[in-house]
C-alpha cells in the first residue's frame, strides 16, 4: 500500500506569526514535522500542502515534495479535510494515488515515528479504518450548566480512586491515519472504524499561542525520539564560544591582575581529532584576552576575539571559506551566543548553557563546557562520518 503522510502548513497565521517556520530546538516547526514523518519506516511519500514560499523552501529543504495550496484553501475558512483532499487529487492525476494517508500538523512538534508507524500498522492490516493520536487521561471533567458544575465523565457524589475509574483518552491534533477511499467518501477525518492511537501526555502540545511556543522550545532539548539521531550531519566546519564552553565559565585572577583558566586536556583531544579530519575549527569570543588566544595557539586553530556581533562574524568567516552557514556547527552556553546560533544549521548548546541557550540549541550535550563537552561534540561528529577526512 501507498502511503502518504500529508503536512497542512499555510502561511499567514494570526496568533503565532510565521508559525511554521519558527525554530523549536534549532529546527523550524514544519522541518520538525517533515522528520518525523521521513522516520517512519511505514511511510512511502511526505507532502507538504502550503501557499508560502517561505514554508515551501523549508520544506524542500527538509526532504519533502511540496504541493502548492490554492489560495481559496488558504484561507481561515477552508477546512483541513479539503486541503487533504486536494493532495490526495494531486498525487492521483500524477499516477501517484495514495491508499493510506497520514495527516500531520506541524504545530505538534513532539511526535515519535513509532507512534506513527503503529497507527499505521492498525490501518494497513485492517483492524480500523482511522486510527489517531490521543493520550490517557483520568482526569474529572466538568461542565457548566445553568451557572452550576455539573460531572461530565463522574459522578460528583462519588470519588473513585484512579485505578478504579475508566481511562478516557484526550485528542492531541498530531496526526490522523486514515484509509484514503474512505476519507475521500466521507470527506471527514473520522469514519468507519475509529480506534486511538496512545502517545505520551509528556509531548502532547499543540502550539497556537505564543505562551504555547515558548514553552515548546524549553522542552525541546529533553525530548529525544530514537529514530531520528541527533547526531550532526553534513558539518563541513565547527565554531565555538570560548569562556564556557571551552572552559567552565571561572576565571582564576591573580594578585598581578592576570587571569588563568581550567580546560580539559579531553577536549584538546576533541579539537586536535578534528582537526586530522579535515574540519576547519574557529573560536570566537567577546573579549580579548591573553589566555584566549594562548588556547588557541595551543590547539592550532583559528580566534577571533573583540566580537560583539557574533552572527556577522560567523557568516563572514563562512562566506571566506565558500562553506554554507547550513554545515556549520556553532557551540554556545549563553545569551549573546544566541544570534550565531540562529544562522547556523547546528546550533549546539553544552549541558549547564543557560536554559534559552538549550531551548534554541538542535542538540544540547550531555558534558558541561570545560569538562568534555569538546570531546563529546567532536566524537558524535567523527562516529557520523561527515568529516572531509574520514569520509
Amino acid at each position: 500500500m501507498h502511503v502518504g503522510a500529508v503536512i497542512l502548513a499555510r502561511g499567514g497565521s494570526k496568533g503565532v506569526p510565521g508559525k511554521n517556520t519558527a525554530p523549536v530546538g534549532g529546527v523550524p516547526l514544519i522541518a520538525r514535522a517533515i522528520g518525523s514523518a521521513l522516520a517512519a519506516s511505514s511511510v512511502d511519500t511526505v507532502l507538504v500542502s502550503t501557499d508560502d514560499d517561505a514554508i515551501a523552501a523549508a520544506a524542500r529543504a527538509a526532504g519533502a515534495e511540496v504541493i502548492d495550496r490554492p489560495a481559496e484553501l488558504a484561507v481561515d475558512t477552508a477546512s483541513s479535510e479539503d486541503a487533504v483532499l486536494h493532495a490526495i487529487d494531486e498525487m492521483r492525476a500524477q499516477g501517484r494515488a495514495l491508499d493510506v494517508i497520514v495527516f500531520m500538523q506541524p504545530t505538534s512538534p513532539f511526535i515519535l515515528a513509532a507512534d506513527i508507524d503503529a497507527a499505521v500498522a492498525r490501518v494497513v492490516d485492517g483492524g480500523a479504518d482511522v486510527s489517531f493520536s490521543a493520550f490517557e487521561t483520568y482526569a474529572f471533567l466538568w461542565a457548566a450548566r445553568d451557572g452550576a458544575a455539573v460531572g461530565v465523565n463522574h459522578d460528583h457524589s462519588f470519588r473513585p480512586r484512579r485505578q478504579d475509574r475508566e481511562p478516557h483518552y484526550q485528542e492531541t491534533g498530531a496526526f490522523y491515519v486514515m484509509r484514503a477511499a474512505g476519507f475521500a467518501a466521507a470527506r471527514f477525518r473520522f469514519f468507519g472504524r475509529v480506534v486511538v492511537q496512545p502517545v505520551s501526555e509528556d509531548w502532547a502540545i499543540e502550539i497556537d499561542t505564543p505562551a504555547e511556543l515558548e514553552r515548546a522550545r524549553l522542552l525541546a532539548h529533553a525530548f529525544r525520539d530514537p529514530a531520528q539521531s541527533p547526531q550532526p550531519t553534513g558539518v563541513v566546519a565547527v565554531v565555538t564560544d570560548f569562556d564556557g564552553v571551552h572552559t567552565d565559565d571561572r576565571a582564576l585572577t591573580l594578585q598581578d591582575g592576570t587571569e588563568g583558566v581550567l580546560v580539559s586536556r579531553g577536549d584538546g583531544m576533541g579539537v586536535e581529532a578534528l582537526r586530522k579530519a579535515g574540519l576547519p575549527f574557529l573560536i570566537l569570543s567577546k573579549e580579548t584576552n591573553p589566555v584566549v588566544t594562548a588556547r588557541a595557539a595551543k590547539l592550532g586553530v583559528e580566534v577571533l576575539q573583540a566580537t560583539e556581533d557574533k552572527a556577522a562574524a560567523i557568516t563572514a568567516w563562512v562566506a571566506d571559506r565558500n562553506f554554507s552557514l547550513e554545515d556549520v556547527v556553532y557551540v554556545g552556553n549563553d545569551v549573546n551566543d544566541l544570534p550565531a546560533m540562529r544562522v547556523v544549521g547546528w546550533p549546539v548548546a553544552v549541558a549547564d548553557a543557560r536554559q534559552e541557550v538549550r531551548a534554541a540549541a538542535r542538540l544540547v550535550l550531555t558534558n558541561a563546557g570545560g569538562r568534555g563537552a569538546i570531546r563529546e561534540l567532536a566524537d558524535l561528529l567523527l562516529a557520523a562520518g561527515d568529516a572531509p577526512g574520514i569520509r
